[in-house]
């Protein structure tokens, strides 16, 4: 097979997977606390026909050498843990992070999982859980059935106004996790993240103290996906793997001609 052939596979290959991460950049540009994903690319390991720095006479050397690379590889796709914006809502239980850190979920397995959505609902015990999937906010907190009004203050406090109480009740109080590697964390989907041992441990702490994020009540953090930035990368993959196509054509019209000439 010629060398060409191969090298704009793997070209086409690679333009593939980032247009799957592209796509699903642009699926997700609605998605509350969505962070992006961008990929990584790596060459390929070389041909080495002339060794740079080798001997080429007594007393002189290669001054570059000869090498030829064999193609290209998507070797990660990071996570871009970027502030997205915020939008105002009308449901007290809406909460967004203004800064680091996640909140803490329950898992069904009883792991800790972590998200950056905040819109939270209360289950039939009046518990704050996940509005998509159910699960309970960690550490928990129960929301009285008899309240009227819901507020978060920027370090976590959790206040209701009872009906007939003459002040507001404090009913518990919202911690963040922070990673020293958020990147690292393992998407799970339902805008859940688990730790990894890349991510390292978390550190809770509470809301703007040492370096923690503030959490925003009826406040709902947007996705940081940028149509317009992902619609170039769009256009510049489909150049790419257009390019690399053209590759293969020209290297077959190529081997055509050599064996109807020869």
């Amino acid at each position: 097979m010629h060398p060409a052939l191969w090298i704009s596979k793997t070209g086409l290959e690679a333009q593939t997977i980032n247009l799957s991460v592209i796509s699903n950049n642009l699926a997700n540009a609605g998605t509350t606390g969505f962070k992006r994903d961008k990929v990584v690319f790596e060459d390929l390991f070389y041909q080495n026909y002339r060794q740079p720095g080798a001997q080429s006479s007594q007393d002189t050397t290669l001054p570059s050498g000869l090498q030829v690379g064999t193609g290209v590889k998507v070797v990660a796709t990071q996570k871009q843990h970027l502030q997205g914006g915020f939008q105002t809502s009308s449901s007290g239980l809406d909460m967004a992070i203004k800064g680091n850190g996640f909140f803490q979920v329950q898992m069904p397995d009883g792991s800790t999982g972590y998200t950056r959505a905040g819109n939270f609902a209360t289950d039939e015990a009046g518990q704050i859980v996940t509005g998509g999937t159910g699960f309970p906010l960690d550490p928990a907190i129960t929301v009285p059935p008899n309240t009227t009004s819901f507020d978060v203050a920027l370090d976590g406090t959790v206040t209701v106004q009872e009906q007939g109480a003459a002040a507001p009740t404090n009913i518990g109080n919202i911690t963040l996790a922070t990673f020293i590697n958020p990147a690292g964390l393992q998407s799970i989907g339902g805008n859940l993240f688990l730790e990894t041992g890349s991510s390292g441990t978390p550190v809770v702490g509470t809301p703007g103290l040492d370096g923690v994020g503030e959490v925003l009540g009826r406040q709902l953090e947007t996705s940081n996906v940028s149509s317009v930035e992902e619609l170039v990368s769009l256009i510049e993959t489909q150049r790419t793997y257009e390019t690399n196509a053209k590759v293969l054509a020209a290297v077959d019209q190529m081997l055509q001609f050599v064996n109807q000439t020869l």
